[in-house]
């Protein structure tokens, strides 16, 4: 994979309806189409959290579909924070 810009990572939270709606599946599928790699996961209290790591501009566009989400899902807060990159290149989905 030639990456067109710098290597990041980004750690966020999303509030909302995102548990049970298949706002985790949609996230994987997502992140592996930009190319990043991370996990997601369902958090106790409701929320999912998630990190991912890779080009920039890949990280951009996932920020922007977190803001939206899957079809049935609905974000009422999202925070995004800059985090350390990893070096494996798979999105996986955590339990």
């Amino acid at each position: 994979m030639s990456g067109s810009g710098h290597r990041a990572g980004l750690h966020a939270l999303v509030e909302g309806r995102v548990q049970g709606v298949g706002f985790r599946a949609s996230t994987v599928d997502a992140a592996r189409r930009l190319g990043l790699g991370g996990w997601v996961r369902n958090l106790p209290d409701g929320r999912v959290e998630l990190k991912a790591w890779g080009d920039q501009a890949a990280l951009a566009q996932l920020r922007e579909w977190l803001r939206q989400g899957p079809p049935f899902a609905r974000v009422d807060r999202l925070d995004c924070v800059d985090a350390e990159p990893e070096t494996t290149m798979r999105f996986e989905l955590r339990r």
